[in-house]
C-alpha cells in the first residue's frame, strides 16, 4: 500500500502581518473559513492563532479562540491543533491559556529560547496599514523568543490532563535534545509529532544537508517513536517538503508560513496551498492522510473529546 502523508496547514500564524496580502485570514469567519477550506483541500491537521479582527494583531485569549474552533469543528473533521507560540512577544502564561481552556486533540509547543527574526520583511515592507505592524518586526532585532526549559514543562503539566499531544517545534539541533530530555523525565511520550521548521532567521537553514541533518539526528534519538514533519518558510515550502516526503516524512502549508505560491505570486488562499503540496505528493505516488489517518499515526484522543 502506498504511504499515506500527513498535511498540516498553518492558516494564519503570527508572523506576517495584514499589510502583506490581503489574503491573510484576519477575523475569526475569516480563519476558520480558511482551516474548512484547507481540510476540503486535503489538510487533515489545522494549526490555528488568533487575531484581532480589527487589526490583525496576534490575540491569544480564549475568547478569540472560542468561535473559530467550534466553527471549525462543525464544519469539518480535520484535528485542530491549537498554538502555544502565541507571539513571539507574548509569555508562556498567556500563550498556553486557550490550550489548557479547550483541551485540543493537539498543541503547538516550542522546544527552546531562540532569536526570531522578523525585521528582514522591513526591507521588503514599507507601508503599514496598522501601527502595531512595524514596531513588531523591528523590536525582532531584540527580542528573543522565550520558551525555556521553565515554560516548556509549564506548558506540558498545564496540559497534562487534558489529553492533549504536542506538535513539537524544532528550529535547531538543540530542540531535538530538549524535547529527548523531556521524554526521558516521563513529561511527554510518544509517538511524538516532530514538526522542523526550516529557514527562520535565528534558527537552521534550509539547505538539504540541513533537512538532512535534522533527519538523522531525530532517527538517533527517538528510532521508531515519532512521526516526522517539516515546514520551510517563505520560499523553502516546496523544496524542504518535497526532500521531507522522498526522506519518509510529512509536510505543512499554509499562509503562516508563506504567503507565496510561486515566484512573485501570493497565494490567494491557504487551500491553494494544500492543493499544490498535494499533488505533489500524489504525484510521487503517495496518499493524503485522511484526519482519521492522522489520529491513528499520532494516538490522539479524538475530536469528540475536546473542550469546543
Amino acid at each position: 500500500m502506498p504511504r499515506k502523508v500527513m498535511i498540516t496547514c498553518a492558516v494564519t500564524g503570527a508572523i506576517h502581518t495584514p499589510s502583506m496580502s490581503p489574503h491573510l485570514p484576519v477575523t475569526p469567519s475569516q480563519i476558520a473559513d480558511a482551516a474548512i477550506g484547507a481540510a476540503e483541500a486535503g489538510a487533515a491537521l489545522v494549526h490555528i492563532h488568533a487575531r484581532d479582527p480589527e487589526t490583525g494583531a496576534p490575540d491569544q485569549s480564549p475568547e478569540a479562540f472560542a468561535p473559530i474552533l467550534g466553527v471549525i469543528r462543525q464544519g469539518c473533521d480535520a484535528v485542530i491543533n491549537v498554538t502555544t507560540g502565541g507571539s513571539p512577544a507574548m509569555l508562556v502564561d498567556e500563550r498556553v491559556r486557550p490550550a489548557a481552556q479547550f483541551a485540543p486533540e493537539v498543541a503547538s509547543l516550542n522546544m527552546g529560547t531562540m532569536n526570531f527574526g522578523l525585521y528582514p520583511m522591513l526591507d521588503r515592507y514599507t507601508e503599514f496599514a496598522h501601527d502595531w505592524e512595524r514596531p513588531f518586526l523591528e523590536g525582532s532585532r531584540d527580542r528573543p523568543f522565550r520558551n525555556t526549559f521553565a515554560d516548556i514543562e509549564y506548558i506540558l503539566t498545564t496540559c497534562a490532563e487534558n489529553g492533549t499531544r504536542f506538535e513539537i517545534e524544532c528550529y535547531d539541533i538543540g530542540h531535538l535534545y530538549t524535547l529527548a530530555h523531556f521524554a526521558d523525565r516521563g513529561l511527554v511520550e510518544p509517538p511524538f509529532f516532530v514538526q522542523s521548521v526550516f529557514g527562520l532567521l535565528g534558527g537552521i537553514g534550509a539547505h538539504p544537508e540541513d533537512v538532512m541533518h535534522m533527519r538523522r539526528t531525530a532517527d538517533r534519538l527517538f528510532g521508531a517513536d515519532y512521526e516526522w514533519s517539516v515546514l520551510g518558510a517563505g520560499r523553502n515550502q516546496r523544496t524542504v517538503a518535497l526532500q521531507a516526503v522522498a526522506l519518509g516524512g510529512h509536510v505543512r502549508v499554509g499562509l503562516e508560513d508563506s504567503l507565496w505560491i510561486g515566484p512573485g505570486q501570493l497565494a490567494r488562499s491557504n487551500a491553494e496551498q494544500v492543493t499544490a503540496m498535494r499533488e505533489l505528493i500524489e504525484g510521487l505516488g503517495l496518499e493524503i492522510a485522511t484526519p482519521a489517518d492522522a489520529r491513528a499515526m499520532l494516538k490522539l484522543k479524538g475530536g469528540d473529546r475536546v473542550g469546543f
